[in-house]
């Protein structure tokens, strides 16, 4: 079977990545395409997959990306059309279900941000919808998806590839020595459409912990690290390249992420982690606070992580999201091969 895969931001690899290697050593083809955007075409290559880069991130203004919708769809198309897919799939990216019904292909797609306009056309010609359990599906409906279409899945996204590595993560951090206090930062999505919030507004807390802690910022684009390699910024670490997941969940002591799904990967792993999130929190979010998975604090004091980490900012393991991501991971995998031919 012929599977099209197509991302357009750098988590959606990592959610893709046991579905691509378990079908992959089953015999079945997968035709990758991607937006050259924030760490997506980087992360690619670390794990040497064949794909085809077509279009590249869009400035965020509304006008500009009406424009490049219809021209990356063109793109796609031209592409795409001598490839007897069989079958689409994807996580949040808002051009493959028309692309694959204008290609006349049944397309399976996914998201757990309510807040994104792209899911309206994405729900309108989309063959099958999934969501995470804690998202309501009235609000799903609202932006155009029909109820016939919508499946829920155990869990959160992040459970669905985390799975095969939260065990071990776990056991790996049961034994480390977390004195050192390594703080890992991911910065504000300020490219995309949904985020409304401030930019930079971390640095006065960054300047203020690295006296006191190893800081590594994790970057999304180009321009955040050209603003983190100041001179200013002198003595934390600032990765040119992403760094592996495993890396950073094992050593990291305090996540204090500005965006979405990273944070929720680190909260989901047993990392203490706070959000900082600037703008309207998803269900998914207020469903990991509710569980006490994580904390949310949308202006973070210097005294605040302090206290966390002289108390250790500890927290239980929620086990059942591992579980339930793994019985996620066989739905979408059932999904995909429904449409195998042979």
């Amino acid at each position: 079977m012929r599977i099209w895969i197509d991302f357009i931001n750098s988590p959606q690899v990592s959610f893709f990545e046991p579905l691509i290697n378990e079908l992959t050593k089953s015999g079945h083809e997968i035709v990758l395409t991607c937006r050259d955007s924030a760490n997506t075409v980087d992360l690619i290559k670390q794990r040497n997959w064949e794909h085809t880069i077509i279009g590249t991130e869009v400035k965020k203004t509304t006008v500009k990306k009406l424009l490049a919708f219809p021209l990356r769809i063109y793109a796609l198309l031209s592409f795409l059309k001598n490839k007897r897919i069989d079958v689409a799939i994807c996580q949040s990216s808002f051009y493959l279900p028309l692309t694959a019904r204008l290609l006349g292909i049944p397309s399976i797609y996914t998201n757990d941000n309510e807040h994104a306009l792209g899911n309206i056309p994405a729900f309108l010609f989309a063959t099958k919808i999934f969501i995470p359990e804690n998202l309501s599906l009235s609000k799903v409906v609202k932006m155009g998806a029909k109820r016939s279409k919508v499946c829920k899945y155990p869990g959160i996204k992040e459970g669905v590839y985390l799975w095969p590595k939260g065990v071990d993560i776990q056991s790996k951090r049961a034994t480390k020595d977390f004195s050192k206090h390594a703080i890992y930062v991911r910065p504000e999505p300020s490219t995309a459409q949904y985020y409304s919030g401030k930019h930079n507004f971390l640095d006065q807390l960054l300047l203020e912990l690295k006296e006191h802690h190893p800081i590594t910022i994790l970057t999304r684009e180009k321009a955040q690290l050209a603003h983190y390699t100041q001179s200013a910024f002198s003595g934390i670490e600032v990765p040119v390249k992403p760094l592996p997941f495993e890396e950073v969940a094992t050593n990291c002591a305090l996540f204090i992420g500005a965006g979405g799904s990273m944070t929720r990967e680190m909260a989901l792993i047993g990392v203490p982690t706070v959000s900082v999130y600037q703008g309207e929190l998803l269900e998914v979010d207020r469903f990991l606070i509710a569980e006490k998975l994580m904390i949310h604090k949308s202006e973070l004091q210097y005294k605040e992580v302090e206290a966390m980490i002289a108390a250790k900012a500890s927290q239980d393991v929620n086990m059942s999201l591992i579980n339930k991501g793994k019985e996620a991971y066989q739905l979408f995998k059932q999904a995909i091969l429904k449409y195998n031919k042979q």
